[in-house]
């Protein structure tokens, strides 16, 4: 389950920064399938795979943009039962900080769902992560961005944490 998580982050990670832009040109961008909107600083690319989190499969998609450095992306699923949302999420967000070898976190709220992690890309390079995760009917989303800590500027993230919206 986390390797086949790790491997769709890692490729969702490599497809972004490769295609560094040195500015943000914020866009509104919507779901095709499913019920949400975001700003992204940057012509988004989407893919999906199949796999397994806590032992519920998934078609797990994910839309995701680079810009300056910095690796914005939307992930997310429609589960047969909205009860295991939880389990789902947690193992999203497991998943997450494997990719990044966290070696910190915080939770930035009391419920949880927003974090913030510093780590190493697997070539090395230190990296800083702010993710939230989030549960909305039978629809799970995980909202993160990834770059060099002092690229990420509280401004960046909170223009793009606070522009996800569900439908």
């Amino acid at each position: 389950m986390p390797t086949t998580l790790f491997k769709f982050a890692v490729i969702a990670l490599v497809w972004t920064l490769t295609a560094c832009s040195p500015k943000f040109d914020w866009r509104e961008v919507r779901g095709s399938d499913a019920p949400f909107s975001v700003l992204l600083p940057a012509k988004p690319a989407s893919f999906s795979r199949e796999m397994e989190l806590d032992g519920v499969k998934v078609n797990l998609h994910m839309t995701a943009a680079d810009a300056d450095g910095l690796s914005f992306a939307v992930a997310y699923a429609k589960l047969d039962d909205a009860g295991k949302s939880a389990g789902v999420l947690a193992a999203m967000k497991a998943g997450m900080l494997k990719n990044i070898q966290a070696n910190a976190s915080k939770e930035l709220n009391q419920s949880g769902t927003d974090i913030e992690a510093s780590g190493n890309r697997q070539d090395g390079q230190p990296v800083k992560l702010v993710g939230r995760f989030v549960a909305r009917g039978a629809w799970v989303y995980q909202i993160v961005v990834i770059g060099r800590d002092k690229a990420l500027t509280p401004e960046v993230v909170d223009t793009f944490l606070t522009s996800f919206k569900t439908n």
